[in-house]
């Protein structure tokens, strides 16, 4: 595939706007003790109040190890607490902190922010089909749309 050819896939846009939302979540963060990969991590378990560790896992498709290290520093660093499961002693959930709830409203705005710059070329129609049509390929790809506590989109 020649370079032209690159500049017109749709892997090739993917990768740039993904570079630049972590690049702008890197900055936006930095203040706050987070990494635009925790970021994730804040996000699932504040729409998914006491969640087990293996279902974030599931969720953000990371492996066990990597899940574990992940939340042992978010506990560490005073965003999460981890809890034994009242219905089943063997098992743990996961709660966000005050400090892990600021960071969860300041994660909503970063994306807020973040699309409300990089779509301003758009029209609202433009940016309607476009998210349509982004959503149609998240589900066809067996992505499932994620819905929080009140209903409100992701």
């Amino acid at each position: 595939i020649g370079g032209i050819a690159m500049l017109q896939s749709f892997a090739y846009y993917v990768s740039i706007l993904r570079k630049d939302f972590t690049e702008y979540c890197s900055n936006q963060l930095s203040g706050a003790g987070l990494s635009p990969g925790q970021l994730y991590f804040i996000l699932y378990v504040g729409r998914h109040p006491g969640c087990a560790p293996g279902e974030l896992s599931q969720a953000l498709r990371m492996d066990a190890g990597h899940t574990n290290r992940s939340i042992n520093k978010l506990i560490k660093d005073g965003f999460l607490i981890q809890e034994q499961n009242p219905h089943d002693r063997r098992a743990h959930i996961l709660h966000l902190t005050k400090k892990g709830e600021d960071a969860f409203r300041l994660s909503h705005e970063l994306f807020f922010r973040w699309d409300k710059e990089a779509l301003k070329g758009l029209t609202n129609k433009e940016q309607e089909q476009l998210m349509g049509l982004l959503q149609k390929l998240h589900t066809e790809k067996g992505g499932t749309c994620c819905v929080r506590n009140d209903s409100q989109p992701c």
